[in-house]
């Protein structure tokens, strides 16, 4: 009889564990198969396993309700299968579950807290060195972050050039003793890879699981890119029943972990080999693979992906105007009929690319632009660092000056009635949100001015109704009481750029 272990009782919405011992003589990544059955009193789960190295098969399950459980593990090494049970305790304080769409346009947990994101990109974080995370960590533990965006797979591109902490697969990679911001997309470069793409290397995704379960005790979000094409190891030109097994392991492995989300790719369609028919492959094995239904996208550099598309849960955009962004939330939001989320809307920073070098009082406009038409936008740093240590790829240190700005924002969508706003056309001169359900129509208003800065802002709803006015200044982070008025009132402003006034019903 193989060794069989598990706990015996886990957390609402957190992770389930039980390890069978077993040689694994042959290719266990291909030649064996182990998956568990789970049933409660409000749901019955199945979920396949994986290979975890040293001899030992893992299979993990998310627990959705509180109470009893029974769970049998099969495999086609496993004479009789195992059985078990455990009990889910209820959930922690800090524990709302997973992220769903709520209310066509916005998130919430599936406890039902509304989930304002407010994410950020951190490509490579978890291929630096050790002491480089734990620094990351120690800096998200003080943003106001609440999602972040990284790759599975190493990435290689200008700014990050460094070997990678782990690799995913068996084998070596190609020397890059001779990298140089002038030579780096050299197809010779390249050579010298000798990977066994059937051979996962565990420790690699070990690794990554750990950074979603860190991310998960500080209420984190990990918006997992499962494909990129910045590569010279040959990840993204894998074969695809290569590319297949992949898929399959990554969702046995992290879909337990209810912080995460599904990025199919950065940049999609700059993976030229990928054609459509792949992406929609891929997406059906999420779909099939993933009991627990994570949020699901991807995301694009100059063609927008067909987010209609019924298995995209929220759109995850970058930029395709120099100049436009946010201010394309209301037509997006008509098209799709879905959240949308700017994952990439130009970063904070002064290197010399232009996707890496706006203000911070410019990203921050752009947030709150977006978040006045009912989207939400991602950040960015990319500061010249002498040893090229760029949050957006490595992590380390913030030196920008929006995050603190971000968390202001956060506090005040946290106050706005109902759930998320929409877009008001209160005037033509201004951007203005109002809360997403008609129950609160005419009780709420926020009024920016982004980079314009009116001297006075006149209002006139009707006779009788009382109304709160606050002046808010969205870069100074302040909130100035303005009185209570009713019918035409005039609300003087200080003239400066970055302003908002909010109007709530008495």
């Amino acid at each position: 009889m193989n060794e069989f272990t598990y706990q015996n009782t886990v957390e609402r919405w957190c992770v389930f564990e039980a390890t069978v011992e077993s040689p694994s003589d042959k290719n266990p990544f291909i030649d064996y198969n182990i998956k568990g059955v789970f049933q409660g009193k409000n749901e019955r789960v199945e979920v396949d396993g994986f290979y975890d190295g040293e001899g030992k098969y893992k299979v993990r399950f998310m627990p959705s309700f509180e109470g009893d459980y029974t769970f049998q593990i099969y495999g086609n090494f496993i004479d009789k299968p195992y059985r078990g049970n455990f009990t889910v305790t209820p959930a922690s304080e800090t524990n709302h579950g997973p992220v769903r769409v709520a209310n066509t346009y916005h998130f919430a947990y599936e406890d039902g807290t509304p989930y304002y994101s407010i994410g950020t990109t951190c490509y490579a974080w978890t291929h630096q060195k050790p002491e480089l995370q734990e620094k990351t960590l120690e800096t998200l533990k003080n943003s106001p972050f609440n999602k972040i965006r990284f790759c599975i797979f190493p990435k290689h591109y200008v700014y990050n050039f460094n070997e990678p902490f782990t690799y995913p697969y068996e084998g070596t990679p190609c020397d890059s003793s001779c990298l140089t911001r002038d030579n780096f997309m050299d197809p010779k470069i390249f050579e010298g890879n000798d990977w066994d793409f059937k051979r996962f290397n565990p420790r690699h995704f070990q690794h990554i699981e750990k950074r979603i379960q860190d991310l998960m005790d500080l209420g984190i979000e990990a918006d997992l890119i499962v494909m990129h094409p910045y590569d010279r190891w040959g990840f993204s030109k894998m074969k695809p029943e290569e590319d297949d097994l992949y898929w399959k392991y990554v969702i046995a492995r992290f879909s337990a972990y209810r912080n995460v989300w599904w990025s199919l790719a950065n940049e999609y369609d700059l993976m030229k080999e990928k054609t459509s028919q792949d992406w929609e492959r891929y997406a059906s094995i999420i779909c099939e693979k993933d009991p627990y239904n994570h949020l699901r996208s991807i995301h694009n550099c100059t063609n927008i992906y067909d987010f209609t598309r019924p298995w995209v849960t929220h759109c995850s955009i970058q930029r395709v105007d120099v100049y436009k962004t946010a201010e394309l939330v209301d037509e997006w939001r008509q098209r799709y009929k879905k959240p949308v989320v700017l994952d990439e809307i130009c970063y904070e920073g002064n290197i010399e690319h232009g996707w890496g070098n706006i203000s911070g009082q410019e990203l921050v406009r752009r947030f709150w632009e977006a978040a006045c038409r009912g989207g939400y936008a991602g950040h960015g740093e990319t500061y010249a660092h002498p040893e090229d240590i760029l949050w957006w790829s490595h992590g380390g240190d913030l030196h920008g000056e929006s995050p603190e700005r971000f968390k202001f924002l956060h506090k005040i969508l946290c106050e706005v009635p109902g759930h998320g706003l929409r877009r008001h056309y209160l005037s033509w001169d201004s951007v203005t949100g109002v809360p997403e359900s008609m129950t609160y129509y005419g009780d709420y208003y926020l009024d920016y001015y982004g980079f314009n800065r009116p001297d006075f802002r006149t209002f006139h709803f009707d006779e009788t109704t009382k109304y709160q006015v606050d002046i808010i200044d969205t870069w100074n982070m302040t909130i100035r009481d303005a009185g209570v008025h009713q019918g035409k009132f005039t609300i003087k402003l200080p003239g400066r750029e970055y302003m908002a006034i909010r109007i709530r019903k008495v």
